[in-house]
C-alpha cells in the first residue's frame, strides 16, 4: 500500500515498510548511503577519488528509496457488489486493494501481484487507463528520494461473476466485506478509491 495522510480526502496509501525499513536501516545510515551514492561510493566501502567513476550512483539511490507509484485495484461482481478490506493500521481504514510498484515492475504487474497477495484472488486485471496523484504523508517522506512529495496511483479493476471467499494477509488487513456499490462508495476511506468506485457506478450503474 502507498503512504498517505489519514484524512478521508486524500488518496490511497501504503503503510508497509520500505526496503530500508525492513532491513532496519536508520535515517542516519540512509542519509550516509544517499551522500555516498551521489559521490559514486557505497556504504561500508572506502571512498573513491574525485576522478573515479560515478556510474551506478543513480541505481544506488533508486534502490534505496521507495518508488512513488502505486496501484488501486477495485474488485466487484456482475451484480455490482464491491469487496472492501480493512487495514491493520489505521484500523478504521476501508479500501480496495492497493500497493506500491516494485523496482522494474509495470503497473499491470503490480496490480496482479497485489491482488493475489492481499486477497488470494488470482485473476487478470482491467486497466482503466486512469491515474491520480495524492500527497505522501509527511511522516513517510523519508522513505522516498529527497524532494518527492506525491505518489502516482494507477487504477485497475477485476470483475467476478459472484462474491467469493477472500484470504487476507493478516499483517496488512484484518477484515473484509462485500457491499453494494453505492454503500461501498459511502464506506471507503480514500478520495481516489471513492472516485474509482464512482466511475464504475457511472459506467455500469
Amino acid at each position: 500500500m502507498p503512504d498517505r495522510p489519514t484524512g478521508s480526502d486524500w488518496g490511497s496509501d501504503d503503510s508497509r515498510p520500505s526496503v530500508q525499513d525492513k532491513d532496519a536501516v536508520g535515517e542516519g545510515r540512509a542519509d550516509n548511503v544517499l551522500a555516498m551514492a551521489r559521490q559514486g561510493t557505497s556504504a561500508g566501502s572506502p571512498s573513491r577519488s574525485s576522478t573515479g567513476s560515478h556510474s551506478g550512483s543513480g541505481e544506488a539511490v533508486s534502490a534505496l528509496f521507495k518508488r512513488p507509484e502505486s496501484v488501486l485495484v477495485v474488485i466487484y461482481t456482475t451484480d455490482l457488489d464491491v469487496l472492501l478490506i480493512r487495514r491493520q493500521n489505521p484500523s478504521h481504514f476501508w479500501q480496495s486493494v492497493t500497493g506500491s510498484l516494485e523496482a522494474g515492475e509495470t503497473p499491470a504487474e503490480a496490480a496482479v501481484r497485489e491482488l493475489a497477495e492481499e486477497t488470494g484472488i488470482v485473476a487478470a486485471v482491467n486497466d482503466h487507463a486512469t491515474s491520480r496523484s495524492f500527497p505522501i504523508a509527511a511522516a513517510w517522506r523519508r522513505r522516498y528520494a529527497p524532494g518527492v512529495t506525491e505518489n502516482l496511483e494507477h487504477e485497475f479493476s477485476v470483475q467476478l461473476p459472484a462474491r467469493c471467499t477472500v484470504v487476507l494477509d493478516p499483517n496488512e488487513h484484518v477484515e473484509y466485506c462485500w457491499l453494494p456499490l453505492v454503500e461501498a462508495i459511502a464506506k471507503v476511506s480514500s478520495r481516489t478509491n471513492r472516485a474509482a468506485l464512482q466511475a464504475i457506478l457511472k459506467a455500469e450503474g
